[in-house]
């Protein structure tokens, strides 16, 4: 018991005290140090370590002008193309295909039978008069009380893949089907004039059936006609006048009854 006392005591007994921690903290010795200095005794008066503002390198002055760079910017070769190719850029409505002058050639061509017509705007595939008309040819339907939409669109789509397998196989270029609903629906023309008239009078008298009938001669003429022309069918014009009557026949009931 004797020995673990005087354990305790050589174990308590050191040479460490509060004031060497202040002289020697951290392993620092010196003591004219200020941070080795307790709180309160720092002296404020001695300058701190900046540089003097002499001892600093001079700045080189700006020599250029405010708003006006040196250098001006040159766009490059293909920013220049880029924005000149907008001046060279054709019509939005030409891109669409649609060409009011060749609408108006077409629509004459239709109106007058006796007109040459010309081969190379009618092999053109535009239906934006054919859409037209087909929305006109409705709408004198539904002045007359008949809503026939649906039926004026499904027999147009029947038709015209009809005479598109037929003209393939009567000709020896050949047509697209592009050009067959046009040619078919700019000839829908003249039955807009029988529903228009059938809003005012009835056709089913005797003078009813003499206009549809010459409604449907014209159509299947004007339309033959302009076939002939575009694919160069020369003495086929009454072989393809007959399926374009059958066709344009439908549309004359829908108009009468």
């Amino acid at each position: 018991m004797s020995g673990f006392d005087n354990f305790n005591t050589d174990f308590y007994q050191s040479s460490y005290s509060v004031d060497d921690q202040n002289q020697a903290g951290y392993g620092y010795t010196n003591a004219e140090t200020p941070y080795n200095k307790q709180y309160g005794q720092y002296d404020y008066s001695q300058p701190m370590g900046y540089p003097s503002p002499g001892m600093m390198q001079p700045q080189q002055p700006y020599t250029g002008q405010i708003f006006q760079p040196t250098q001006t910017y040159t766009p490059s070769s293909s920013q220049s193309m880029y924005s000149s190719s907008f001046d060279d850029e054709p019509p939005l409505l030409e891109e669409l295909g649609i060409n009011f002058d060749h609408i108006w050639q077409k629509t004459l061509t239709v109106l007058h039978p006796m007109k040459v017509a010309d081969g190379s705007i009618m092999n053109e595939t535009d239906l934006a008069g054919p859409m037209v008309f087909c929305l006109a040819f409705g709408a004198t339907l539904l002045l007359s009380g008949k809503i026939q939409f649906g039926y004026v669109y499904g027999i147009s789509a029947i038709g015209c893949l009809g005479m598109y397998c037929l003209l393939n196989l009567m000709s020896m270029t050949g047509v697209s089907f592009g050009c067959v609903s046009s040619v078919l629906g700019y000839c829908l023309l003249p039955m807009i004039l029988l529903s228009s008239f059938g809003v005012l009078f009835s056709l089913q008298g005797m003078m009813g059936i003499i206009l549809t009938a010459a409604i449907i001669g014209w159509c299947s003429f004007s339309a033959s006609k302009i076939f002939i022309s575009a694919l160069a069918m020369d003495g086929q014009q009454l072989l393809v006048a007959y399926p374009c009557a059958l066709l344009y026949g439908v549309f004359a009931l829908i108009s009468v009854f």
